[in-house]
This record gives C-alpha cells, sequence and structure tokens, in this order.
C-alpha cells in the first residue's frame, strides 16, 4: 500500500476491491475516477497511486455519508482546507472534494468528489456547456466496479496536465475508439482552447 504524508495526516488508499465493498450498498449512482479509473479502461495497472478517488452526483452526497456513518469526512472548504463535514450537513457549491478516513487515528483512505448534474444529465463543474446523460458517464468493469469514462476523466486531466495525466492519456490513447476521442477532443476545445492533445486525438485510433 502506498503512503504519503500531507499538511493533514496520512494518506493509505484504499484498495479498489475495499472501495466497492463500502460504496457497493449505496442506492445511488457512484464511479471510481482519478487515474484508477484510466487503468480500468485499459484493463490494466501501470502506474502508483497515492490516493483513490470516488465521484458523486452532488445531490447524493448525503446518500455516501449516511451509509458509512462511523466514518470521519472532511470536506475541502474552501480548497486547501479541510473541515469537518457534520452530519446531513448539505454541502455548499463550493466543496468539490471530502476526504475520508475510517477514525481520527487512521490514515486518509478514500477522496470523495462531488460533481454537478441537471435532471438525467451530469454537468460538468469546469463548464456547464459540457453535459453528458447520467447513464452514459462511466463503464462497468469485468469486475463489477463502476468507473468514470476515460473521456470524461481525461476531461478533467486536461486542464493543467501533470506527468501522471501525461502517462494516463499516453496509455489510453491507443484504445479510446473515434466517438470518445471526438468527444473530447470537442469539449477540449471548448473549454480549454488550445491544447497540446487535440492533434494526438484527432489521429485515427489505428494510426
Amino acid at each position: 500500500m502506498m503512503r504519503r504524508e500531507t499538511p493533514w495526516g496520512t494518506w493509505a488508499p484504499a484498495a479498489i476491491a475495499e472501495v466497492a465493498a463500502l460504496f457497493s450498498p449505496l442506492p445511488v449512482r457512484w464511479w471510481v475516477a482519478g487515474g484508477y479509473a484510466i487503468e480500468l479502461a485499459a484493463g490494466r495497472s501501470f502506474r502508483e497511486h497515492w490516493d483513490i478517488d470516488l465521484l458523486l452526483l452532488r445531490r447524493d452526497q448525503l446518500a455516501a455519508q449516511r451509509a458509512m456513518p462511523h466514518w470521519e469526512w472532511w470536506a475541502a472548504d474552501p480548497p486547501g482546507v479541510l473541515r469537518p463535514w457534520a452530519p446531513d450537513e448539505i454541502l455548499p457549491g463550493t466543496v468539490h472534494d471530502i476526504w475520508c478516513r475510517p477514525g481520527p487515528a487512521e490514515p486518509w483512505r478514500i477522496q470523495v468528489m462531488l460533481d454537478e448534474s441537471d435532471g438525467d444529465e451530469w454537468v460538468s463543474r469546469r463548464d456547464p456547456r459540457v453535459r453528458r446523460p447520467v447513464d452514459l458517464l462511466g463503464l462497468v468493469s469485468p469486475d463489477g466496479i463502476p468507473y468514470l469514462a476515460p473521456e470524461v476523466q481525461l476531461f478533467y486531466k486536461a486542464k493543467r496536465p501533470r506527468a501522471k495525466d501525461e502517462q494516463d492519456f499516453a496509455e489510453i490513447l491507443p484504445s479510446l475508439g473515434e466517438e470518445r476521442r471526438a468527444w473530447l477532443a470537442g469539449v477540449i476545445g471548448q473549454v480549454y482552447g488550445d491544447h497540446p492533445w487535440t492533434a494526438r486525438l484527432e489521429e485515427s485510433p489505428a494510426g
């Protein structure tokens, strides 16, 4: 298990199987996100991870909190500052990230990210013009684990790509089909303008 120190304590991310066991009983949709989502799409592991991210729709936030009432939940409010998330508190729209751990003496295990929705549509918090039916927001691994569609995750990673984001993009690009490439290239151009990934996305998947 990877571990890292932060100003708010140690991170020791939960394994995907543990995350699935904790969140599968929820009566709402959830998806593995971040680098693990890219690896689930690729069907293999190819790099280390210092945390594990899950995506929930903002409207479903309390379902997760109530399903794990004995865990500690801390909201990034404002970003870069953690505060306890009180039971049954509706977090404001400025809060997108929540850190979770089993108890005060335990390391952080899971990060939950909140995204927006409008009826049956997911709405990107980066730009409300970027939308997609919730039913098409993610995929399911052969083991039954829901994960964020790679083109959606890469859209978020494209804002300011770090080395690990570049690696994720390069690893998944060969298996990204034409429809997913076209969607990603379109929203990157719409939201970020000129971008080094665009030309690579517009190449044929076969070469």
